[in-house]
């Protein structure tokens, strides 16, 4: 059987989906663009903008950064695209991971109402609009009342700061609090067949509530596109993945060795690994009962319209069966530090 969807996306737009109930409708797939300025190593930054203008031709519409990427570097980065393009695009940005200026790898957690406050002023300033469309919770302080913090970012959807509100890395528990206080469109957390722990309590709570779910990572950083085997031997010394715990050393290898189901499926469907990974979570939409849209990274023309062709392959049940234990087979965690993650604390 083949799809023949690796090549001839170029005039083809992806579909479109609500995030959440109420809130905007995007393209079923977004694009992450902290890469394009932050943690991936060195970057082409003509490419990277012509990446951004190419997604909007292909029907990509979601573009989401954060103010920690590269200290509000990155939403500088975006925001003449974003400007050029604001009545076409929704834009998706973060706060709470607060950065130690003098020490970049040095980072906390704030959800107060203060450090919202000035987060989001100096977000608004750095993009050069005048409201956010998705404003993301980064991640959870828990010695601050979720319910504190989300009345707060309440505040800016009141003021016209903000259009709609989003959480990341919550649990079920956090999120249907958070719910309670004001509607929650997004939630954006990691999911792909390297990394499923959300599928416990996170994505069935978010199914009950009409929350749209945003997976980020879902080719696993890269490591499920095969583009590399181990970050100690082949990525550069910036690269945060040489950091995370299964893409180095054996956990490397074991883990390489997991990916030859997806390549099986590839080659049956004439695509790429990383289109397989992608369908997979483009398709628990169905199988979960909720809105998914998936927010690859990258910043190359060529792989943003290999990961909208990805949109339209649908996987097998067979294909399906064979992918299921993967991620029970995976070897180390997804952060060497998992306490900010739903997973460590659920």
């Amino acid at each position: 059987m083949t799809d023949g969807i690796t090549h001839g996306i170029t005039d083809k737009k992806i579909g479109t989906v609500e995030l959440g109930t109420g809130g905007p409708r995007v393209g079923v797939q977004g694009l992450g663009c902290m890469g394009m300025s932050f943690a991936y190593g060195p970057t082409d930054a003509d490419e990277a903008r012509a990446t951004l203008e190419r997604a909007l031709e292909l029907g990509i519409t979601l573009y989401d950064t954060a103010d920690m990427y590269g200290m509000g570097e990155n939403e500088e980065f975006i925001a003449p695209f974003i400007r050029a393009h604001r009545d076409e695009v929704v834009l998706a940005t973060k706060f709470a991971i607060s950065l130690d200026p003098s020490d970049p790898a040095k980072r906390s957690i704030r959800n107060d109402r203060p450090y919202l406050r000035q987060c989001v002023e100096a977000s608004l300033r750095r993009l050069g609009v005048d409201e956010i469309d998705l404003y993301y919770m980064h991640r959870r302080e828990v010695n601050v009342p979720i319910e504190e913090t989300v009345g707060a970012m309440a505040e800016l959807v009141a003021e016209g700061k903000v259009k709609h509100l989003g959480l990341s890395e919550v649990t079920a528990s956090e999120l249907r609090a958070a719910q309670a206080v004001h509607p929650i469109a997004a939630l954006q957390s990691e999911w792909s067949l390297f990394s499923r722990d959300i599928e416990d309590g996170v994505v069935p709570a978010a199914a009950e509530l009409g929350i749209a779910l945003v997976p980020y990572s879902p080719l696993g950083r890269g490591f499920l596109t095969g583009s590399f085997v181990n970050a100690d031997k082949e990525l550069t010394a910036d690269d945060f993945r040489r950091q995370q715990p299964r893409f180095t050393g054996d956990n490397a290898a074991a883990n390489a060795a997991l990916l030859e189901p997806v390549r099986e499926i590839a080659k049956a469907h004439g695509a790429t690994l990383g289109q397989v990974a992608l369908a997979w979570v483009q398709q628990q939409a169905a199988v979960r009962g909720l809105a998914v849209v998936p927010i690859p990274g990258t910043r190359k023309r060529t792989r943003v319209e290999e990961n909208a062709a990805a949109t339209r392959l649908r996987l097998t049940e067979r294909d399906l069966a064979l992918l299921e234990p993967l991620a029970g087979q995976v070897a180390g965690a997804r952060y060497a530090d998992m306490t900010f993650t739903s997973a460590g604390r659920e």
